[in-house]
């Protein structure tokens, strides 16, 4: 039963003069029908606007539950205008998924006195589904009239399923970044489908050359059937014709339409009253296809076509991209096999080659140093059989001329060996003009590559950087040098940051706590700061970082080297090195060099001696207040030992001789204190010359050292990597540069 939403007034009986009853004034018949008119005007407004805008009246009363509704809102349950529409008519109506809420929301709003709003679907009779936008307010309940709750429906269908079909492919996206088995993403554009469209099935199904279709998986809605299984498409109409054409089958009903007719029973024994399905061609040839079934016949609107086709066109593209990642990674691995065993063949191969290369030069070398040295031994070893030969003979006056060849053979000598040396060991600097932002960008690879995927590394270069002019293999040797300590700071991974800046002596920023440059001049300078995230150094260990052979690393894993080596080469290129840690805050070590501005210039020459006149004899410094100075020499080979010990002597020195480490140590212990340790580097007796230093110095604090070594212990001992008060004296050496050293070691 309906009424009409708004119940005309009831015209006052009476005359105009007469008193209505309860004492109120009567209002005059004219009076009265124009309030009527005027309702009855803004009633027909107010429906023509509902109607207009397609929104629905209704009204319930609570206590009989009695509907009353306009006929645009009859419409929207799918009745004419004439059909009535009764409250549990509409609790039916509602979709079995949304039956819940609804209740609950009708409740809540009628016990609460509160507006009641919500967007839920209907199942018309004809079997669409259907959204409205349901807006009531409870109403009455008060001076004798009755509860109810009014309000409007408006038909949202339209605006619902296009904010859900956009919502559809957002969410297939999602899902398909964290699937990577094509079935697991084929279904998961299947229940996207299913769900968006509210259909009562969805899947895919392979098609093999006899037309029948496989389905693995599919999803269904509630009180549909799966169709897991194989079927034969000519069993359920002759619309496989056009899927091996290449044509989409959209079927709204399955009894009506000529494809699908003859087939009716069939079909509804798989509960397909209308279907939609999508082939996929590959090779010309129908290798699959997409399906949406439905129980009941249903229409399939442009805008339900056009997300089934977006949503195959996605599934596919998604498909085909992890099929090919997972070839890609197959492929990836099986090449790493294959390089891995090539790059072993082909070590293997550079190896031998490089053997037989360094034994070809080994020989090349070896061969033309012996042909000079056997000259050059030849002339001294003549030089001096002369020289006896004089002697014996009582002939003095041409005994000059066999010392002076005899000198200049060893002399060349000698210099053939320092060449050597310096080829081998590749000390000597090639300063050039770097950019050094281009520099470290051209490492950063490499840099990643050695630190290793669990550290992050960063560069930050400034804009605008100044050139230097350095040796340009050295910066990339200190660069690496600095990046493996940052590395093993950070043994559980971490931030590896490298930056570049301009600067002013006296002004770095070399990390939390920047220290002034106190041994840098006055000039402008480039800082290459890398910073680590790492364990950091507690201050005494920070302090003594730079010392050389300290090291805080496992024995084996460290010699103590590589951070004086980066601060050698920072002072040997006129620049400095900084370091900035805390314990836990990790570590920032900068490395400066000067500015380049102008042409190319050489890089100023290291600090040398003063040599005497060759023969001419120099004075002893003096002892500390002890007069003659004492120098203790610790040399292995007995003829080095006995000429240098003889040569101090005549130039006034007091001298204890000592041919191993242990017996020097003794000497310093017990015999009388020393002005100067004079000692070579290798020695036997479990002490090398540096390790008779550092105690010595323990025993007398302050003691000058100067080492006598050759090319192995050189390697290992730049002068530029001692202690204050240290010094390296290369073999072979003059006499007069021995005493010139040892004169300046004692006057320091």
């Amino acid at each position: 039963m309906t009424h009409s939403p708004v119940p005309p007034p009831t015209p006052t009986a009476g005359g105009d003069d007469d008193p209505a009853p309860g004492g109120y004034a009567p209002v005059p018949l004219a009076v009265a029908g124009q309030r009527v008119r005027a309702l009855e005007e803004r009633e027909a407004h107010l429906r023509f606007t509902a109607i207009a805008g397609r929104i629905g009246l209704w009204e319930l009363d609570l206590e009989t539950f009695v509907l009353t509704s306009s006929e645009v809102c009859r419409e929207h349950f799918g009745l004419s205008a004439e059909q009535p529409l009764s409250w549990r008519e509409v609790v039916a109506s509602v979709h079995p998924d949304d039956a819940g809420r609804v209740r609950a929301a009708f409740e809540h709003s009628v016990a609460q006195r509160q507006e009641y709003a919500l967007d839920h679907r209907i199942r018309r009779a004809d079997g669409q589904v259907r959204w409205l936008k349901v807006l009531a307010q409870v109403q009455g309940g008060m001076a004798g009239r009755s509860l109810r709750i009014a309000g409007t429906a408006q038909d949202v269908t339209e605006q619902t399923l296009a904010e859900r079909r956009t919502q559809a492919l957002l969410q297939l996206d999602d899902s398909f970044r964290s699937l990577e088995d094509p079935a697991d993403m084929a279904y998961a554009a299947a229940r996207v489908l299913g769900e968006t469209l509210g259909v009562g099935r969805a899947g895919y199904g392979d098609i093999d050359e006899t037309n029948t279709v496989t389905i693995v998986r599919d999803w269904t809605s509630l009180g549909m059937s799966t169709a897991v299984g194989r079927h034969h498409l000519p069993h359920y109409g002759r619309f496989y014709e056009d899927l091996l054409r290449g044509q989409i089958v959209i079927v709204s009903d399955v009894s009506t339409d000529e494809r699908t007719a003859s087939h009716v029973p069939a079909l509804r024994a798989v509960q397909a009253g209308a279907l939609v399905n999508l082939p996929l061609i590959e090779g010309g040839r129908l290798v699959a296809m997409l399906f949406l079934n439905h129980p009941v016949p249903r229409e399939w609107s442009p805008d339900e076509l056009a997300l089934i086709r977006s949503v195959a066109h996605r599934t596919r593209m998604a498909v085909q991209r992890r099929t090919a990642e997972r070839q890609l990674r197959v492929l990836a691995d099986t090449l790493e096999t294959k390089v891995e065993e090539r790059t072993r063949e082909l070590m293997a191969a550079e190896e031998a080659l490089r053997q037989a290369q360094k034994m070809e030069a080994v020989g090349q070398l070896t061969g033309g140093i012996a042909h000079d040295f056997n000259n050059l031994l030849a002339g001294i070893m003549a030089s001096l059989d002369l020289l006896r030969l004089r002697v014996s003979q009582g002939r003095v006056a041409d005994m000059e001329r066999c010392i002076d060849t005899a000198h200049r053979s060893a002399k060349r000598a000698a210099s053939l060996t320092h060449r050597l040396l310096a080829f081998s060991r590749r000390q000597t600097l090639a300063p050039v003009v770097v950019d050094l932002n281009q520099l470290v960008a051209e490492l950063l690879d490499l840099v990643q590559r050695t630190v290793g995927p669990s550290i992050a590394v960063r560069f930050e270069p400034a804009a605008g950087l100044w050139m230097v002019r350095a040796d340009a293999g050295q910066i990339e040797n200190s660069l690496l040098n600095l990046c493996i300590n940052a590395r093993d700071a950070m043994p559980s991974g971490g931030t590896l940051r490298i930056a570049t800046s301009n600067h002013a002596a006296g002004q770095p920023c070399d990390g939390p706590h920047p220290r002034p440059a106190t041994d840098l001049q006055p000039g402008e300078y480039v800082a290459l700061s890398v910073a680590d995230t790492g364990e950091g150094m507690a201050p005494d260990v920070a302090a003594r970082a730079f010392e050389p052979f300290f090291t805080t690393k496992p024995l084996g894993q460290g010699t103590g080297l590589g951070l004086s080596m980066v601060y050698g080469f920072a002072q040997q290129s006129g620049g400095s090195a900084r370091i900035a840690s805390e314990a836990g805050q990790g570590t920032t070590i900068t490395l400066w060099l000067p500015r380049h501005a102008g042409a190319d210039a050489a890089l100023p020459a290291g600090p040398g001696a003063a040599v005497p006149p060759s023969g001419q004899a120099r004075a002893p410094v003096s002892g500390s207040g002890r007069g003659t100075p004492a120098v203790l020499l610790v040399d292995d080979e007995p003829a080095v030992r006995s000429m240098v010990a003889e040569s101090l002597r005549e130039q006034g020195y007091r001298v204890l001789e000592a041919e191993d480490g242990p017996s020097a140590l003794e000497m310093l212990r017990g015999a009388g204190p020393f002005d100067l340790l004079l000692t070579d580097v290798g020695l036997p007796g479990g002490m090398n010359g540096r390790q008779v230093a550092d105690a010595g110095r323990v025993l007398h604090p302050g003691l000058p050292v100067l080492f006598i070594t050759g090319y192995a212990e050189q390697a290992v001992i730049g002068e530029r990597d001692l202690d204050p008060g240290m010094g390296v004296l290369t073999k072979p050496f003059d006499l007069d540069v021995l005493a010139a050293r040892v004169a300046a070691a004692l006057g320091a």
